[in-house]
């Protein structure tokens, strides 16, 4: 059963108007042609799984229509929302996650609506938010590949600033003033040179180039499921001196019933050859100057991190894994 059909899905939630009838039409065009189009992170997932596929040359397709669907093929759904299985009513089961809901409690039907076999979430302590809610073992961990080939460092530019990268989800206002400031003020004193860069207001360009001419990264962001940003700083060999402050800050938790604090990380994917991470503002003073002195001493090789376990190859490895977990004992019955 070797030659069955590996699918792909990603579908967008549908787009409606913004300022006038049919501009949902017009207005994507408009932004092309101005080179304003930015690819969302969950759509970084579905292409660069497509990218680990086509390295180890395994053949899939990618959006078929459902009523094309074999009942020997494969099925995995990275969509975006609920429209993703929208018309499914096949007998396949589906290897189906990441983008189809912010939390269980917006879908918590969708294991009785769809043979949704597993669901994917990117790190472990996301998974574990799913499995309480689905049940043990219904979601599992799949990490999305990393370009190591785009994210490197060709040029040997001089390492001239250390990056801040600020991506504040909650209580930004705040934030600034009692994290992001002192930070930007401590630099100052020290009379080191730094660069800003916020989340969503760069192109990967502009990105690219500024870790090219980095040191370091202060990574400023209460939680990522994987955190694709930080990672393709670390393929450029770019040490990460990382806010974790340890807990689910999501405000919408408290409707979801998640009274309970949870664990969380900003930094899932990460260990002492990555850098250093500090809970709060007094724990950045103190372990600041450790952090600087161990990059001038080539104490940290955050590419070889990458390398090791977060490229293209081994997501895709990872996710045949995977489906062959859900598929094989159908396989075999069938046999």
């Amino acid at each position: 059963m070797k030659n069955n059909r590996l699918i792909i899905y990603f579908k967008k939630e549908p787009v409606g108007d913004s300022y006038f009838p049919g501009d949902r039409l017009v207005l994507p065009l408009i932004k092309k042609l101005l080179k304003r189009t930015r690819t969302s992170s969950l759509e970084s997932v579905f292409i660069n799984l497509c990218k680990g596929l086509d390295a180890l040359h395994i053949p899939y397709l990618k959006n078929l229509p459902f009523n094309k669907i074999r009942p020997t093929d494969r099925i995995v759904v990275l969509g975006m929302g609920k429209n993703s299985l929208k018309g499914y009513n096949n007998s396949n089961k589906l290897v189906a996650g990441i983008g189809l809901m912010t939390h269980p409690a917006n879908w918590p039907s969708l294991f009785k609506d769809f043979k949704v076999a597993i669901y994917l979430q990117h790190s472990t302590w996301t998974k574990n938010i799913y499995n309480k809610w689905f049940g043990p073992n219904t979601c599992t961990t799949w990490p999305v590949g990393i370009d190591t080939d785009f994210w490197t460092s060709k040029k040997q530019k001089p390492k001239k600033y250390i990056l801040v990268y600020v991506k504040f989800l909650w209580n930004r206002e705040q934030n600034q003033e009692t994290l992001f400031k002192p930070i930007i003020d401590f630099l100052v004193t020290k009379e080191l040179a730094y660069q800003v860069i916020t989340y969503g207001s760069y192109t990967v360009k502009e990105y690219k180039e500024l870790l090219e001419q980095s040191s370091a990264m202060i990574f400023l962001c209460e939680h990522e499921s994987q955190g694709l940003a930080y990672q393709e700083a670390m393929s450029m060999n770019v040490p990460i001196y990382a806010w974790d402050q340890g807990l689910w800050l999501d405000e919408n938790r408290f409707e979801w019933s998640e009274t309970a604090p949870v664990p969380a990380s900003s930094v899932p994917y990460f260990d002492q050859t990555c850098g250093k991470k500090f809970k709060d503002l007094k724990a950045f003073y103190i372990g600041f100057d450790g952090f600087y002195d161990a990059i001038h001493q080539g104490k940290f090789t955050p590419r070889a991190y990458v390398l090791a376990s977060l490229t293209l190859k081994k997501s895709a490895q990872r996710m045949l894994e995977i489906l062959d977990n859900v598929y094989n004992t159908d396989e075999e019955e069938l046999k």
